[in-house]
């Protein structure tokens, strides 16, 4: 229908205007009586958790997991701390402890002053620090920058054998040994800062403190014992022999003070009104997409406690031996090769998405491809036949650098499990439970959330970490 009306211009005449009338209901006051076609709640912290997918679980009925190991005589190495004002670096006395020779000693005062007898020398790419066949006369700290281990081949030929960066330290075996020569030559790769004791400093110290000497007589009688390759106690076997040989007499000996780990826990208290619970839960419950949420970020926050927790995380469990350096920065093939080579099975390789693209850039550059395999129907990247799974809970340090995770998995492959129990009260996903807490005076009801959970390593070599794996994108 069409209304026509002759409205007055402004010079006095008339003009005709038409107006049509609406013919059918507006989409906008349609929406009013439709109920619109929506999604689930979203959230855009939940990733893949390929390491909770991947880790075999295992069902721990009395919240405590004990790890036996063989007794082993090895004292382990791990990292030196250091302090830095300025352009002055000191060590940190107690992480001294972390050199094998003072291992477990406890006299902080002669840790304080071995500490200070250490001189801070600045080196240069390509600057000797010593030299194989030299005598060892000096311990050196690695207090930041990187350095190689270098030593001669079958005809000749210089070979790198290792890189050592921050905390790592060569020539302690100098604090227990009065003689002996370097068995290689280490020369620095980057600029970077070593701290330095003299041996004559030691002893000195050492003439001082019959607590030192004790404990360093200790040391040497641990070191006397027979042991393997691994550093666990020999067992006594005898192959090749004719006759009527008289055979050695064996057994296992095993660990008085296993590690156990008990199962962490992850919370949250979810408040709901009751309310929103009863009055909009058409088209979808209200408290159960609360839940859905909430458990997606427990579960988040399950992977990266097991990563980088300081008790039970991955990282913080690696053992010293089984972390190597980058031979160049960014992640190469040869990289991960020598990974792979540090034990006698890998499953999984694990890295940070940036890692992995460094990596794959690293390979163009080659020319070299990766190739695929699927894994739980998704194609996924493999180096030497092992998935190479992202994981962004491993960090990416303000320098730009990350970690990338080898590891061995399963109980009956004494490698890395996972831990949790399964069939606690209230439970809606495995070692997950929610349980209602009442309604307060607000007539808020509360749920606890709960998440139990922890991670195991059976052996030392079933997990390693190529360490300092540069991600930034080097400009060409």
């Amino acid at each position: 229908m069409t209304v026509d009306t002759e409205p007055t211009t402004p010079g006095g005449g008339a003009a005709l205007v038409q107006v049509r009338a609406q013919l059918s209901l507006s989409t906008a006051a349609a929406r009013n009586l439709a109920t619109t076609t929506k999604s689930a709640p979203q959230m855009q912290e939940i990733t893949s958790r390929w390491l909770l997918r991947m880790l075999p679980w295992v069902q721990v009925n009395a919240g405590t997991y004990r790890v036996n190991r063989r007794l082993s005589y090895a004292t382990g190495r791990g990292r030196v701390g250091f302090a830095k004002t300025g352009s002055s670096v000191t060590v940190i006395a107690p992480s001294l402890t972390e050199v094998p020779a003072l291992r477990g000693f406890g006299d902080e005062a002669v840790l304080e002053e071995l500490a200070r007898r250490f001189v801070q020398r600045d080196f240069a790419p390509g600057d000797v620090l010593v030299r194989e066949g030299e005598p060892i006369s000096e311990v050196f700290l690695i207090a930041h920058g990187k350095v190689e281990r270098l030593g001669t081949g079958k005809y000749g030929e210089e070979t790198v054998v290792g890189t050592l960066a921050d905390g790592d330290h060569i020539g302690d075996e100098g604090l227990t040994e009065a003689s002996g020569n370097w068995p290689y030559t280490v020369r620095a790769a980057t600029p970077g800062v070593a701290m330095a004791l003299q041996w004559s400093q030691f002893q000195e110290l050492t003439d001082r403190s019959p607590g030192l000497r004790e404990h360093l007589l200790g040391v040497a009688a641990d070191a006397a014992q027979a042991r393997n390759a691994h550093g666990e106690a020999e067992i006594d076997l005898s192959a090749g022999h004719e006759g009527e040989y008289e055979l050695p007499g064996a057994f296992v000996d095993y660990e008085l003070r296993p590690r156990e780990y008990e199962l962490s826990v992850a919370q949250t208290v979810l408040k709901v009104h009751t309310r929103v619970a009863d009055l909009y839960n058409q088209p979808m419950n209200q408290t159960e997409q609360q839940l859905r949420l909430t458990v997606e970020a427990l579960r988040e926050r399950q992977e990266h406690e097991l990563i980088n927790n300081p008790e039970f995380g991955l990282l913080s469990n690696t053992d010293f031996d089984q972390r190597i350096q980058t031979h160049s920065g960014a992640p190469t093939p040869d990289d991960l090769d020598d990974l792979l080579a540090m034990r006698r099975d890998t499953d999984y390789l694990f890295a940070h998405p940036r890692a992995i693209a460094a990596f794959e850039r690293e390979c163009n550059r080659l020319g070299v491809y990766p190739g695929t395999a699927e894994v739980l129907g998704k194609q996924r990247p493999t180096w030497r036949g092992v998935p190479l799974f992202p994981c962004n809970k491993i960090p990416v340090a303000a320098d730009q650098t990350s970690s990338i995770i080898a590891m061995r998995v399963g109980e009956q492959n004494q490698g890395v499990i996972g831990l949790n129990q399964i069939g606690i009260p209230d439970e809606v996903e495995p070692s997950l439970n929610v349980r209602f807490m009442g309604i307060d005076e607000k007539a808020i009801a509360s749920y606890l959330v709960s998440a139990y959970y922890s991670a195991a390593v059976l052996v030392p070599d079933a997990i390693g970490v190529l360490e300092n794996v540069e991600v930034g994108h080097a400009r060409g």
